[in-house]
C-alpha cells in the first residue's frame, strides 16, 4: 500500500457536451437550461410519467472545485464511512477493512471480519458507524456470506478495538434469504435513521428465476429492509404480522439497490437498471417500487423487460431515473458548510459514467443535474461528505483511490 502523491487537478465542473444522435426523452422547457444527457434514450418511445423524472436540465456550481488524491492502491474498495476522530473506515471487496486517515496513511486490514464469498458483485460490502460509537465503538458491515445452497447478503456488528486493529464480540444481525448460488446483485447499502433504525438494500440476485422475487413478501430479495440494531424487527414495520411475509421489509419491488441515504424522515435510494431505468426513490414503509413488472429501458440483450410497460396502477414510479444508465453506486444528501448551495441535495456516485451526479431537489422532485469528479477519470463507487463540507469518494478500480473533493 503506497501513499499517493498529493497533486492535484482542477475539476471540470463545465457542462457536460457529449454529443448523441436522436432526440431527448423529454424537451427542456421554455427558459430552462438543456439537459446534461445528450444521448438517446435507449427506451426509445418511453415517456417519463411527469416533467422532470429524467433529463433534469443541467445546472453548474459557481465555486471554483479542485479534487485530491489522497491514498491510492486499494483493491476494489466499496464501502466508505467517517469514523469520529476524521479517520476513514473504507472496505475492500475481496473481505478487508482498512483505517485510512485524513493524510492519506492506510493501516494494514482490520482483522476478525467473518469471511466473504468473494465473487462476481460479492464481497465485502458497505460499513457505518453505529450511532452509539461514541458510548460502545460499535460499526456495522453488510457482506456476502458463503451458505448452504450458495451465498446471500449478511449485515454484521462488532466493536472496533481502541487501537483499531481488529473488531471484537462481532455478531451477524441479518441474514437475507434465500441462499442462491450466485454472483450478482447482492445490494448492499446501510443507512441509519434519526430513531436509530438500520436500513439495508438488497439486490433482487439478476438472474432470470430469481427476479420474480423482488414481488414476493416471502422473500427478502429485492427489497429494502429495516431492523433495529441489534436485529430486532421494528413493531411498526409495515409487513409485521402479515401472513407470508418476512417483518424486516420495509420496501419491495428493487432491482439491485446499492445506495442509501436518509435526511430526516426521508429515504432515498438509488439502484441499477438495466440497459436504462436506474432510478431514484423516495423510499416509503410498504411502497411496491415495481420491478420486474414497470421499468424504464431494455433488457441487457435488446428487447423489452416482461411486457416493457413503464407504469402500472399501485405501482410506484422513480422520483428520477436515468437512461442511458450512469451505474450507480453509493449516495449521500449534502449537508455541509463549504457548498452551501449543496444543501439538501443528493450527491450519488456513477460507475460507469465515472462521476458525481449532484441532483438539486426541490421538495420531493429533481430540478437541476450536474456532473462533477469527471476529469479523475475513474468509477466512483462511495460517497461521503466529511466534517469541513468536503466530499469524499472511493474509486472502484484494482488500484482504487480515495479523493476529496473541495472548494479551490
Amino acid at each position: 500500500m503506497r501513499l499517493a502523491a498529493l497533486a492535484v487537478s482542477v475539476s471540470a465542473v463545465a457542462l457536460a457536451a457529449a454529443c448523441g444522435a436522436g432526440e431527448p426523452a423529454q424537451t427542456p422547457a421554455s427558459g430552462q437550461n438543456p439537459a446534461v444527457e445528450t444521448r438517446p434514450p435507449n427506451g426509445a418511445g418511453q415517456q417519463p410519467a411527469f416533467a422532470g423524472q429524467t433529463r433534469a436540465p443541467a445546472v453548474r456550481t459557481d465555486a471554483a472545485l479542485a479534487h485530491t488524491v489522497v491514498a491510492s492502491g486499494l483493491e476494489e474498495p466499496w464501502g466508505l464511512a467517517l469514523l469520529p476522530d476524521g479517520r476513514w473506515l473504507v472496505t475492500e471487496r475481496p473481505g478487508r477493512l482498512r483505517i485510512v486517515t485524513a493524510e492519506g496513511a492506510v493501516g494494514e486490514p482490520v482483522a476478525g471480519l467473518p469471511r466473504v464469498d468473494a465473487r462476481g458483485q460479492g464481497g465485502l460490502l458497505d460499513v457505518v458507524v453505529g450511532p452509539t460509537f461514541a458510548r460502545d465503538r460499535l460499526i456495522y458491515w453488510s457482506y456476502s456470506e458463503p451458505r448452504e445452497g450458495g451465498n446471500a447478503t449478511s449485515v454484521a456488528r462488532g466493536r472496533l478495538s481502541d487501537d483499531g486493529a481488529r473488531v471484537e464480540a462481532v455478531q451477524v444481525i441479518f441474514r437475507a434469504l434465500p441462499a442462491y448460488d450466485g454472483g450478482a446483485h447482492f445490494g448492499s447499502s446501510l443507512a441509519f435513521d434519526g430513531a436509530g433504525h438500520l436500513f439495508i438494500t438488497l439486490g433482487d440476485r439478476s438472474d432470470a428465476p430469481m427476479r420474480p422475487q423482488a414481488q414476493d413478501l416471502g422473500s427478502h430479495m429485492g427489497k429494502t429492509i429495516r431492523i433495529n440494531a441489534d436485529g430486532s424487527v421494528p413493531s411498526d414495520n409495515p409487513f409485521v404480522g402479515r401472513e407470508g411475509a418476512r417483518p424486516e421489509i420495509w420496501s419491495l419491488g428493487h432491482r439491485n439497490v446499492q445506495g442509501v441515504a436518509i435526511s430526516g424522515d426521508r429515504v432515498w435510494t438509488v439502484e441499477h437498471g438495466t440497459r436504462g431505468g436506474d432510478e431514484i426513490n423516495l423510499d416509503r414503509a410498504g411502497i411496491n417500487y415495481g420491478w420486474p413488472i414497470i421499468a424504464y429501458g431494455v433488457e441487457y440483450r435488446g428487447g423489452p423487460i416482461n411486457e416493457g410497460i413503464t407504469a402500472r396502477e399501485g405501482l410506484e414510479q422513480p422520483v428520477y431515473y436515468w437512461d442511458p444508465v450512469i451505474a450507480p453506486g453509493g449516495m449521500t444528501v449534502y449537508d455541509g458548510a463549504m457548498f452551501p448551495d449543496w444543501r439538501g441535495d443528493l450527491l450519488v456516485a456513477a460507475l460507469k459514467e465515472k462521476h458525481v451526479a449532484r441532483l438539486v431537489l426541490e421538495g420531493d422532485r429533481v430540478v437541476g443535474e450536474e456532473r462533477l469528479l469527471t476529469d479523475l477519470g475513474e468509477r466512483v463507487r462511495d460517497i461521503a461528505v466529511a466534517a469541513d463540507g468536503a466530499v469524499w469518494v472511493i474509486t472502484d478500480e484494482t488500484n482504487g483511490k480515495l479523493v476529496r473533493l473541495a472548494a479551490r
